[in-house]
Parts: C-alpha cells; structure tokens; sequence
C-alpha cells in the first residue's frame, strides 16, 4: 500500500482498531500500512487465511483467548489478546491460543515455537505437509491442529 494510494477500511474496523490498538490517527495509520505490506507480501506467496466463521470454530476446540497471527486489521474481535511475534495488537499474552501459521514469518515461527516449549494448548491453522516436506515441530500424536489444503 503506497502512502499516495488511496485505502478503504470498514468504518466499525477503524473504530475498534482505534479504541484497542491505537488511539493516535498518524500511527495507526502507519501500522496498517505495515500489516498491509506484510498481508500482499504473504498472499503473494500463497498464504490464504482463514475465515471469522473458521477462527471461531478452532476457537471453540480449546476454548482460545488468543490469536496468534494474521494481521491487525483481520483479526476477528472475538478474540481476548492477538498479537503476531513481538507484535501485540491487544490483550494480554496469555491462555489457550489458535495460531495461523503461515501468516508468520519465520522467525516469528521459530520464536512462537520457543515460547510455546511443551504446551499443548493451542490450535494450529496451517497448510497441510506434502510427503516429501520435513515434519514440523508441531506435527506429532500429542497435539491438534486443522490443516487447509
């Protein structure tokens, strides 16, 4: 998003971005370009999110607080805390979390998957593994997670 470009966001968005994110216009202007940037560079390389009525339900399998991924202006409101690696975008960072997978960087991967040590509760959003990719760290009998195909 090129600051001379033209942008539209949804009134009740900005409203709520406002109140929980920022309430300073320039620098939540400057955040949503940022997460812009990050969304078309993401989207590019193929990542598709999923939608509210999907985050709810991975919500629903442990009861989530937090959401862990996706970009400030996409994260459904239902969510306690959202954040993305050092980016927190409100609440505190703690409790059940669902985690959209490819919406992180790979640092952000590897930082949420330190953090995380050997908790189990969370739900993890991602694409699922072709035969001939490496396992995850998160691929094993122990855990849960939804795959998008």
């Amino acid at each position: 998003m090129e600051p001379q470009r033209g942008w539209t966001i949804a009134s009740s968005s900005w409203i709520f971005l406002r109140k929980r994110v920022l309430d300073r216009e320039q620098e939540l202007i400057t955040v949503i370009r940022e997460e812009t940037k990050h969304t078309e560079e993401k989207e590019e390389a193929g990542c598709r999110l999923p939608t509210w009525s999907i985050l709810r339900a991975l919500q629903m399998i442990n009861k989530a607080k937090r959401l862990e991924g996706e970009a400030v202006m996409s994260v459904p409101p239902f969510f306690q805390s959202a954040g993305r690696g050092d980016l927190k975008f409100w609440g505190e960072d703690d409790g059940p979390i669902v985690v959209v997978w490819e919406s992180l960087s790979e640092s952000e991967q590897e930082q949420w998957l330190k953090k995380m040590g050997k908790s189990k509760d969370w739900v993890v959003w991602c694409r699922s593994r072709k035969q001939d990719e490496e396992q995850r760290p998160f691929d094993d009998d122990d855990c849960f997670y939804y795959f998008q195909k």
